[in-house]
């Protein structure tokens, strides 16, 4: 990958109206200079299903709309949030904690996915030199870069000690909305997301509620109105994610009907299963 060092005066202006802004910046790839929103997608290395599947559903919900995916190559909801972006053909920028040659990129199981965004049109910003190796300090540095480059940052899953909660901090310093979607109360990977709503972040259900703090007009879809009364009630069992023999037991039809009613529903994008699980679309 190419790497260069911008001139001062095309460093993003974000990040020079910071406290402590970027001095130097590295590039690879291309900087968009468009109009598109900037959502810094961040989280837990350690996510749960429930994280993945959450992430999956909102980046999807986002398609069509201009806006750029932010994250910081790092393991685990980073990652997934960078490859849901390539997925979907949305752009997607990184800023690792390291410099950008392939030496040095951190973490290096990421390289490929490093070049696979410069080569769907995204990049990767360091203010590190391209030799640098990321430190136990880099990562708090980069962070504030992220969120100084957001309109809003959006976390999915932090433990109670955890470095997004970094991001978040200066995401309310830097009065970016700060967006959080809640967890369990047993889950260590919500206490961290769970005190933030707590401390007055807004609290994310759906990709609608992060199209509206964006500032995005969203139209409500229309209700579907070829759905049978057998698929109606499928649906309204489906309050959580639930396994086919729970839902068996749920429904008064035989299993045999219930399993091919399940088949029927995912083709016709009503249901999808996970992992052994269904829930609704």
């Amino acid at each position: 990958m190419q790497i260069r060092e911008l001139p001062y005066n095309e460093i993003p202006q974000k990040l020079k109206d910071i406290s402590q802004p970027a001095k130097r910046l590295f590039v690879c790839g291309e900087i968009h200079k468009n109009e598109n929103k900037n959502l810094v997608i961040v989280g837990s290395r350690k996510h749960s299903s429930y994280g993945k599947q959450v992430l999956c559903d909102i980046i999807a919900g986002l398609v069509g709309y201009p806006i750029n995916i932010i994250s910081g190559l790092a393991l685990g909801i980073d990652t997934l949030a960078h490859e849901q972006a390539l997925k979907h053909g949305m752009t997607t920028i990184s800023f690792p904690g390291s410099g950008l040659a392939n030496s040095s990129l951190h973490p290096q199981t990421n390289i490929r996915l490093a070049e696979k965004i410069v080569e769907s049109g995204g990049c990767l910003f360091s203010e590190f030199t391209p030799d640098f190796k990321a430190t136990q300090y880099s990562f708090p540095q980069r962070n504030r870069l992220m969120a100084a480059y957001s309109d809003a940052v959006l976390i999915i899953e932090a433990e109670e000690k955890s470095g997004t909660l970094i991001t978040a901090r200066l995401a309310m310093e830097y009065n970016r909305d700060l967006l959080v979607v809640p967890g369990s109360i047993y889950s260590e990977t919500s206490r961290g997301t769970n005190y933030l709503i707590n401390q007055g972040a807004t609290p994310v259900l759906s990709a609608k509620d992060v199209l509206l703090a964006l500032g995005f007009d969203v139209k409500t879809k229309n209700e579907r109105n070829d759905i049978s009364d057998e698929e109606h009630i499928i649906l309204s069992i489906l309050r959580e994610p639930m396994s086919r023999d729970e839902i068996i037991r749920e429904c008064d039809n035989p299993p045999e009907e219930v399993n091919s009613l399940l088949m029927i529903m995912e083709l016709r994008g009503l249901i999808t299963e996970d992992a052994g699980y269904f829930r609704k679309t």
